[in-house]
């Protein structure tokens, strides 16, 4: 049996199984789908933060001439309103998707998942002198629960109440109104019982953390899963997992970055928020991964940073078949979609092209990390540049407008084209050998 063959019957056997389960888990496909509802409102958010930040003391004079000063904090107002109230989409979004699935009304499961929410964090707010005394407090969630710091939080209620809502409604444990009531009405009584049995969760959990040394449930998620997800999510070795990952899992088939996100995403929105509150603040950045970094120094392309083999086969391949596929994948390449490029080389159980779709991302993900790390390149200033922004363009907009992020692209993009160039030789060669009616093995 041939290594291509052995290689292939692993993936399959092996691997496929596992890979696939992941993919079909409602609750990891929810949390994917929940959390990009935020997404529209943090992409306007991030205009107006860049029209208050911009990094050029020539521009802040100019606009505070114009606008006074304070005019930055007041451009701030859009973007304070939705990064500061991330956790709240997310509890929404998560149990809409979740409910969709699982066949119930998604609307109410939004509600109640909502409400359990605000029930679990925090609402009073002490007033503290410089002494260090209370002077008094205040009934009032902080911001600092209903943002990124409270996305743990409202992704496991947004999928415990859902779950309880499903079960109780599907058990026939509801009010039902009478024939000709409206169906709004009618679904908004279906929805009292399991309301009740969540609020009534809610608060016993609330009482119980309360009268623990962690205070809120929102700590012990700190403790518990955020810093094991900021060591995985956050550090080199993690990175290089997570390029390999994404890679991997689409070598057989499967979305990984869709997959790889779904876990590790709800890490990297906390990550981007705080360097979000930094680059606002002027200070120092603190962390390298966000979802920005992946879809921006990663998945240059689309995954596998197939942008160069796009390039590769529309100018270089001799084969017509190859030749063809990279016409018609370098268009939606510079917008970071290779569905056509994977699938119709194709990628997916290719053994000679596995190896660079899976070394490139490593190997550009390892440069990128490095360059931040060690100063070199501007880091991520919290800005959610959409993933379909096209290279260069990209790498200076998710920096801060700091043209180090753009040259840190293209350097990306000769390394990965140096990989991927051997085997899209051989490739293109077996093609061609093919098409002149030759043997390939000969």
């Amino acid at each position: 049996m041939k290594i291509n063959e052995k290689i292939t019957n692993i993936l399959e056997e092996k691997f496929m199984p596992i890979a696939s389960k992941m993919a079909d888990n409602i609750y990891l496909q929810s949390v994917r789908d929940g959390l990009v509802l935020g997404m529209p409102f943090l992409i306007i958010g991030s205009i107006f933060m860049i029209i208050a930040e911009f990094p050029s003391d020539a521009y802040f004079n100019f606009m505070t001439s114009i606008f006074g000063d304070g005019w930055a904090d007041k451009v701030l107002y859009p973007t304070r309103v939705s990064f500061d109230v991330l956790a709240i989409f997310s509890s929404l979004g998560i149990a809409y998707r979740l409910a969709e699935k699982k066949g119930v009304d998604p609307i109410s499961a939004a509600a109640i998942s909502f409400v359990s929410f605000l029930m679990l964090s925090p609402n009073s707010i002490d007033f503290i002198s410089e002494a260090g005394k209370i002077l008094g407090s205040e009934s009032a969630i902080p911001l600092t629960y209903l943002g990124s710091q409270g996305l743990f939080v409202a992704i496991f209620i947004a999928i415990l109440s859902t779950i309880v809502y499903e079960k109780i409604v599907k058990k026939g444990i509801v009010i039902k109104m009478p024939d000709g009531v409206p169906p709004a009405v009618s679904k908004s009584f279906v929805s009292l019982v399991p309301a009740l049995v969540m609020m009534l969760l809610t608060w016993l959990i609330k009482m119980g953390f309360e009268a623990t040394q962690f205070g809120t449930i929102h700590e012990l998620f700190r403790v518990v899963l955020g810093i094991p997800l900021g060591w995985v999510g956050g550090s080199f070795l993690g990175c290089i997992f997570m390029a390999f990952m994404i890679s991997l899992l689409w070598c057989v088939g499967l979305h990984g970055a869709d997959i790889v996100g779904a876990v590790l995403n709800p890490i990297w929105y906390v990550f981007m928020d705080q360097n979000r509150l930094a680059f606002m603040a002027g200070e120092s950045i603190p962390n390298v991964m966000t979802p920005q970094f992946v879809d921006i120094f990663i998945s240059i392309g689309g995954s596998g940073t197939t942008i160069v083999l796009a390039y590769l086969l529309m100018r270089k391949a001799r084969s017509a078949q190859l030749k063809e596929i990279g016409k018609l994948s370098m268009a939606p390449a510079i917008f970071n979609i290779n569905e056509p490029i994977i699938f119709g080389t194709p990628i997916v159980m290719n053994p000679i092209m596995m190896v660079p779709f899976i070394l490139a991302p490593v190997t550009v993900a390892a440069i990128a990390y490095l360059s931040i790390s060690w100063g070199w390149v501007a880091p991520l200033a919290g800005i959610p540049v959409t993933w379909t922004v096209p290279p260069i363009i990209g790498g200076y907009l998710a920096t801060g407008g700091h043209i180090s992020g753009a040259v840190l692209q293209i350097v990306q993009m000769v390394v990965a084209g140096l990989i991927y160039l051997p085997f899209f030789k051989m490739l293109d060669k077996k093609y061609l050998q093919e098409e002149e009616g030759t043997n390939s093995d000969k």
